[in-house]
């Protein structure tokens, strides 16, 4: 199945969409944007994705969406392509303005763009089983993580260099060595048994997945702690994870090239991945 945009109502192939040169999200990069795993044709943690998605449009000014509209566009777009294992796109922009000018044009209309593709979920699914390797990377971004905008230029070049190490993934450090999150991902540790993760509030997106995996830590009875972990502490954390739309829960077994805890997935992130799936059963067994 080609994947299949609806763009500003009108459904057409992905490779077809055509967009304005003049569009601000092209030029400024003033957009936002939300990634959502469909499962048997149904959206995964719709409503707090979309939710987030109202957060992120009111904190950079972006008025005049309709959500309820936006996610029929989703749902005719999913049955118009009758998708089952896949995920959809959204980005929004400001729209379009003459002349170019960073300031915000006084009248534009937003563009909706939303895609659905098809999901080969194997290739992650193999890395759940077997763990990942990651990399520690500086923390470049602008301070606004919170929002969840297309301003990736730092997170490309984070992630590229996990590429280019063989790592899946790179966890981002300030100068002091504080990690925050990873270039695409949230990530937590393991440590005496309890689940760790830093602050909500400290500078990092707000992860979907992120709420769910802290929610279920107490269906797995595991206890949960907030607090900062720093490049110097990974050699005597437990375990590591990350927690994203499409890898679910995945396990960390590398870090720079040295073993997390055995060098193996551990017995704390594998409870969650099972109560993950659970959910994940619970919710396509709803009428």
């Amino acid at each position: 199945m080609r994947a299949l945009a609806n763009l500003n109502g009108q459904i057409m192939p992905l490779e077809e969409v055509k967009v304005s040169a003049l569009d601000r999200g092209f030029l400024f990069g003033d957009a936002v944007y939300e990634v959502v795993r469909i499962y048997q044709g149904r959206p995964w943690l719709e409503d707090e994705h979309f939710q987030r998605l109202a957060r992120s449009l009111e904190a950079i000014r972006i008025h005049g969406v309709d959500l309820v509209r936006l996610r029929r566009r989703v749902h005719d777009t999913i049955e118009a392509g009758q998708f089952r294992e896949a995920m959809f796109y959204i980005q929004i922009t400001r729209g379009t303005s003459m002349p170019r000018r960073h300031a915000f044009p006084k009248q534009a209309t937003p563009l909706e763009l939303v895609w659905v593709e098809d999901y080969d979920d194997g290739p992650t699914a193999e890395s759940r089983r077997s763990g990942v390797g990651v990399i520690t990377h500086p923390d470049l971004r602008w301070h606004r993580c919170g929002i969840k905008s297309t301003n990736l230029l730092a997170n490309v070049l984070a992630n590229q260099a996990a590429h280019e190490a063989g790592c899946a993934e790179a966890l981002l450090y300030l100068p002091d060595g504080t990690l925050t999150e990873a270039s695409h991902s949230s990530f937590f540790w393991v440590q005496h048994d309890a689940v760790c993760t830093t602050p909500g509030r400290d500078n990092i997106l707000p992860g979907i997945t992120r709420a769910l995996v802290l929610g279920l830590a107490g269906r797995a009875n595991v206890t949960v702690r907030e607090g900062h972990l720093r490049r110097d502490d990974l050699p005597r954390i437990d375990e590591l994870f990350l927690t994203g739309t499409t890898s679910e829960v995945l396990p960390v077994v590398q870090i720079d090239g040295k073993p997390v805890g055995r060098g193996e997935p551990g017995p704390v992130t594998r409870k969650l991945q099972e109560v993950y799936g659970q959910a994940v059963r619970e919710f396509l067994a709803r009428p």
